[in-house]
């Protein structure tokens, strides 16, 4: 069996329609007539839409230069819609990838709408060793900190070391997610740490996460984020599942998403473009999907707070979910192992998500790294233009 994560990066581009004015003098008159009419007599104010062509242009340009993925899709949000979408090589708007962890923010999302959930009494700082219904090692540790990854268990770094910590990649119906997360607790990993203490990104943590929400709410994963996401923002095919011990069995179809009784909390999600862009949408307009308030304000907030930066050792700048840009602040992007990635512009108000579907793993960050490097910093040209 092989399992691989990481990843991810950014965009932009843009034009502005100007209006001439005429004033003639002539006559003796003192006062200079009106401009001409224009569309019944009303000057068109500036597009204030950004232009995405420079965006458009390097992704195909990535593609034509590519000698391995065959096609890359993309679209950009604001809080209210979907501003573009395009796609190139043999991506449609309907394909469907497997996100690797690009699942991760989507993962936290469902976590922190259980927490607010009235009804729930799922905490994100109680250890899970108090919610639990088996003993372990790690139940000091609190869902805050395995999806931080500063619980202090060992991350996909330590991964030919995991032996019986990798039921958490199976497929097998014979594996329970909750068994499963009793291994997980119960089998301590070489080279664990107090908990608050090291920052390592992946791995156990976060299925010990969603199996203590799981059984918290008394449900499967996949009933937590279809009730928490899939319904209130109309999700078509987002879900979660487990294709990580064998690849060749997914052909791009939802039907053939394994896994879901044992989902991969991590990095198991499948999606298409018009999913994904409502879940980006909710970080841009105050925790809403439509008319339903999926997250609040503060739980967002939460998100892109720097957990693993401040740890002691091998820190790095990471919210829950969220990798947090120090070169260009206020952007957060949550990269994955194919390749694909999403990320936001919290100060330009615009979030983004790109597609790959080749899961070779051959030259898998060269799509993240266009985006940090290029799509960025292209799309925050466009939009820092429209606004002016």
């Amino acid at each position: 069996m092989q399992i691989h994560l990481k990843t991810f990066a950014q965009l932009s581009g843009l034009c502005i329609l100007g209006t001439l004015l005429l004033s003639c003098g002539g006559g003796g008159s003192s006062t200079s007539p009106p401009p001409p009419a224009n569309n019944g007599g009303t000057t068109p104010a500036p597009d204030p839409t950004p232009d995405f062509s420079d965006i458009d242009s390097a992704f195909q340009t990535f593609i034509d230069e590519s000698a391995v993925f065959d096609g890359i899709s993309y679209v950009i949000v604001d809080a209210e819609e979907t501003l573009h979408s395009a796609t190139f090589g043999d991506h449609t708007a309907d394909t469907v990838v497997l996100l690797a962890s690009t699942s991760k923010v989507p993962a936290v999302m469902t976590l922190l709408a259980l927490e607010e959930d009235g009804d729930s009494t799922f905490d994100m700082e109680q250890p899970i060793g108090e919610v639990l219904p088996f003993a372990g090692v790690y139940g000091d540790r609190t869902p805050t900190q395995l999806v931080s990854n500063t619980s202090g268990i060992p991350g996909l770094r330590q991964l030919a070391l995991y032996g019986p910590h990798l039921c958490q990649f199976s497929f097998d119906t014979s594996v329970t997610f909750e068994g499963c997360g009793e291994v997980l607790l119960g089998v301590p990993l070489p080279d664990s740490h107090d908990a608050g203490s090291i920052f390592d990104y992946g791995g156990s943590q976060w299925q010990l996460a969603g199996v203590t929400a799981a059984i918290s709410a008394n449900a499967t994963w996949n009933q937590l984020v279809d009730q928490y996401l899939g319904i209130p923002c109309e999700l078509e095919v987002f879900t979660f599942g487990n294709m990580w011990e064998d690849l060749t069995r997914w052909d791009g179809t939802a039907d053939s998403l394994r896994g879901q009784s044992n989902p991969n909390i991590e990095g198991g999600a499948i999606t298409n473009l018009a999913d994904y862009a409502k879940l980006l949408q909710v970080h841009l307009n105050g925790g809403l999907c439509g008319e339903t308030r999926v997250l609040s304000d503060t739980a967002l907030d939460e998100m892109r707070v720097d957990r693993g930066g401040v740890v002691e050792k091998n820190p790095a700048p990471y919210g829950m979910g969220w990798w947090i840009s120090t070169d260009n602040p206020g952007v957060y992007d949550d990269p994955g192992a194919f390749g694909s990635i999403s990320f936001i512009d919290i100060k330009r108000g615009f979030a983004g998500y790109v597609a790959i579907d080749d899961y070779t793993r051959r030259d898998a960050d060269a799509p993240v790294r266009l985006v940090r490097q290029e799509i960025i910093p292209l799309l925050q040209a466009a939009f820092d233009a429209a606004a002016d």
